[in-house]
């Protein structure tokens, strides 16, 4: 195929680069920071000694981002042919970055900054300084370079199906690492729903593992690891999160069992 005009074929590789740029963003901000390294939750400065409040908010925050990254696909599929354009995937890559750091500058100005629901490194000393350094490091670099590789071709052309199988797929395998536990980690936490009473949900717990590190008596508790067939026991009998469980099923519980705020 002749493409007279390549900057106006490959144009409209733009939003959807930058909305797929910007979920993966979420996603490595949201499975990094919140689930890996636990430095902070979306919401640790508001009810941050509410462990439910934390999840289901987190929970909402990697939904939002699967939203987006739906309508980055979704997008990207309507204008699949423009990958066959000389530096297509040059300019994909690079609006790419520049959602990923956009998601960044964001994040910094709006929720550490303006908001001040969260920082980057919660119980730091000084948090400004793990916030400009994240900023840069993540937010400002990606930026600078994708505004750089904005300029310049490439006779490259690829197959377009092949590029959006490959990022939806990096999108599914991040949901199914963020669903596993830390290596090592002997311990899993769970959640029930404040419509399960405490002793029907010890009950529980204590039928699918011998042991009990800690519990809130709120319906939180931490025991040995469970499998996941325990994990989707402990779903249908009312549980909200089954930590390192490799199943959404305690998504859809939060829609009747969020509690009060």
């Amino acid at each position: 195929m002749i493409y007279p005009n390549t900057d106006s074929a490959t144009s409209r590789l733009t939003w959807p680069a930058i909305w797929l740029g910007f979920a993966f963003s979420g996603f490595f901000d949201g499975i990094l920071l919140h689930q890996i390294l636990q430095w902070h939750h979306l919401l640790s400065a508001v009810r941050g000694d509410d462990l439910r409040f934390q999840i289901l908010m987190d929970g909402y925050f990697h939904l939002l981002m699967y939203l987006v990254a739906l309508l980055g696909l979704w997008s990207l599929w309507s204008v699949r042919r423009s990958f066959e354009a000389p530096g297509a995937s040059r300019r994909f890559l690079a609006h790419f970055l520049i959602g990923f750091g956009v998601w960044h500058v964001l994040d910094a100005i709006a929720s550490h900054w303006v908001l001040g629901i969260h920082r980057i490194k919660q119980d730091a000393a000084n948090p400004l300084i793990w916030d400009m350094g994240w900023l840069i490091a993540f937010g400002a670099a990606p930026l600078v370079i994708g505004w750089l590789l904005r300029k310049g071709g490439s006779t490259n052309r690829n197959k377009p199906e092949a590029i959006v199988t490959l990022i939806a797929l990096t999108m599914l395998s991040a949901g199914y690492w963020a669903s596993r536990p830390p290596s090592g980690q002997p311990y899993t936490t769970i959640v029930f729903s404040q419509s399960v009473r405490p002793g029907d949900a010890l009950g529980h717990v204590l039928a699918r593992s011998e042991t009990l590190a800690w519990f809130d008596g709120n319906g939180v508790y931490v025991v040995s690891g469970v499998s996941d067939a325990e994990a989707l026991e402990l779903y249908a009998r009312g549980a909200l999160l089954v930590a390192g469980a490799a199943t959404p099923a305690g998504c859809f519980g939060w829609s009747s069992g969020a509690p009060a705020t």
